[in-house]
């Protein structure tokens, strides 16, 4: 790969990681405007050697995104999430229960379906408990640990 590709490519994954862009026209704009000449043909190129992604941005638009971003943005989403509004975790049997302050279980579990989990089937909100299904075959328990880490997260 040659040097001036490499920036080429560097100059893409900097331009969807700070701007939402959704088009092959958008991207080679961004990148004229960024001091590289290039065809459509160029950046089409570009999007599948980098194994770029279309993503639902929290506005609701598809853009550009690096295989996985998405998915990390959801869960780091949910982290701050749980570390905003979850109180405690507990396991029953077959369920997850979270508790939070009063008037706020309905956004954490908003969260939770936004996040799409892969270990959650369903959430059911009240005022201050979130009743948290787990998905077939995952134990309550390890859901509740998995769960829980996110109140860590990030705590010193």
């Amino acid at each position: 790969m040659t040097a001036h590709r490499r920036e080429r490519q560097a100059a893409i994954l900097r331009l969807i990681r700070d701007r939402q862009i959704s088009t092959q026209a958008e991207l080679a704009a961004a990148l004229h405007d960024a001091g590289h000449e290039v065809v459509q043909a160029t950046v089409s190129r570009d999007i599948a050697e980098l194994g770029l992604v279309k993503a639902r941005a929290t506005n609701g638009r598809l853009v550009y995104a690096q295989p996985g971003a998405a998915d990390f943005d959801r869960l780091r989403a949910l982290a701050a999430a749980f570390r905003r509004w979850a109180l405690s975790i507990e396991a029953g049997d077959s369920m997850v229960v979270v508790f939070t302050p009063r008037g706020f279980a309905a956004a954490l579990a908003d969260a939770i379906d936004e996040s799409n989990h892969p270990h959650v089937l369903a959430t059911i909100s009240g005022e201050n408990t979130i009743f948290v299904v787990p998905a077939a075959g995952v134990p309550a328990a390890e859901l509740r640990d998995e769960l829980s880490r996110h109140l860590l997260e990030g705590a010193a």
